[in-house]
């Protein structure tokens, strides 16, 4: 396939970047920030986002949906790069969309899907305990009781947590850390006895969320697929995130580089402007490059997710470790082009950098999917 958008999927891309543009420009994640907002995103724009059906893009249309792929929702997540938008998409239409859409029941699906492309509830999905992402080394332990089991354990890094209506959480019901059988995934309500939700704002000014179970109840029928059996569906969810992450880091770089450029254009020093000196056209002509790259070997991620889902593993690590690095690369020389005042909070550029190292470690770093590609291939 080639590695680039239909017509209909530019329409899209032109329809989200009209929003997001003009109602989600850098300077509203500073005034959510400044202001302290206890949400941490417009409650207003979210339903705007549903209205454009956003919020169903990965919704089947049996449920209200588009039923659209990852590459439309991978388009909508570039376009939230470029300006930062906080907003629940990631984790309730990108991660809670998929996982109920592949892995829930019918009756499950009935009643959660319809509501999340209605934009009436949003979702989190809890997978990480430590500092790292390592979903393998899932400790929570969930203790069958009753009809159903109990959840004991910590989640921290919960995107959006705080302002979930339902919480996908992975917690072992067999096996033990690093294991891949006795995994599995459940459907919490935030509101459930024994569960304490603590809101944390993270360094990039956007939303996560620490989450204590402290025998947490839930019944068989919260039970998202199978018992022990969670850890492929867990691991599907996750690329697609990982695919979506991708395409915002993309999104990000491109902005980075365009403000960039842009400054070297203006900025004059020893009388000339120093988009003139060949050391710094080099320098941004090979950040072009690496982005043009990445943005192909996203592409290809989120086509491959699309057309051969079971097989697109090593694609999304591809891509997911390229973006982290690219991503990383365009702050940094971006910081560096503009000088002194790129350090500095009135400019806008350290907020691209913040984003950058967030999502460079969301849902694993360059070196966490270079290490899962070499066992992939028995390196």
């Amino acid at each position: 396939m080639a590695l680039v958008l239909t017509e209909e999927q530019s329409l899209l891309r032109d329809s989200a970047r009209g929003l997001i543009s003009d109602k989600a420009p850098v300077s509203h994640l500073r005034q959510l920030r400044d202001s302290k907002d206890a949400t941490g995103f417009s409650r207003d724009l979210w339903r705007a986002f549903t209205e454009m059906g956003f919020s169903g893009l990965l919704v089947p249309e049996d449920f209200g949906g588009s039923g659209l792929g990852c590459v439309e929702a991978g388009i909508v997540m570039e376009e939230i790069g470029r300006t930062l938008m906080p907003s629940p998409f990631l984790s309730t239409s990108v991660l809670a969309a998929s996982a109920l859409s592949r892995g829930g029941s019918a009756a499950q699906k009935s009643e959660y899907l319809p509501k999340i492309s209605g934009g009436s509830l949003l979702a989190a999905f809890a997978v990480d305990e430590g500092a790292k992402h390592r979903p393998l080394q899932t400790k929570m332990q969930a203790v069958r009781a009753g009809n159903g089991f109990k959840l004991q354990g910590d989640k921290a890094f919960v995107v959006d947590g705080h302002a979930a209506d339902l919480l996908i959480v992975a917690a072992r019901t067999g096996g033990s850390a690093g294991e891949r059988d006795g995994l599995t995934l459940f459907l919490v309500d935030p509101k459930a006895k024994g569960l304490a939700i603590e809101h944390t704002t993270m360094v990039d000014s956007h939303n996560a969320a620490r989450i204590k179970f402290d025998e947490v109840e839930v019944n068989a029928d919260n039970v998202l697929g199978e018992v022990d059996q969670g850890a492929a569906l867990l691991e599907g969810v996750l690329n697609i995130g990982r695919g979506a992450v991708a395409s915002e880091m993309v999104g990000l770089s491109e902005e980075v580089f365009g403000r960039t450029v842009g400054y070297l254009k203006e900025r004059k020093q020893f009388g000339r402007l120093i988009g003139e000196f060949q050391a710094l056209q080099h320098r941004a002509a090979q950040l072009y490059i690496e982005i043009e790259i990445t943005r192909a070997a996203v592409l290809k991620a989120l086509q491959t997710l699309d057309g051969n889902f079971e097989n697109a593993a090593a694609a999304v690590a591809v891509a997911k470790a390229r973006a982290g690095s690219t991503a990383t690369l365009a702050v940094q020389e971006g910081v560096q082009m503009h000088g002194g005042m790129g350090m500095t909070d009135q400019f806008d550029i350290g907020f691209f950098m913040k984003r950058a190292r967030v999502c460079q470690e969301l849902f694993g770093d360059a070196n966490f999917h270079a290490d899962q590609l070499a066992r992939m291939k028995s390196y």
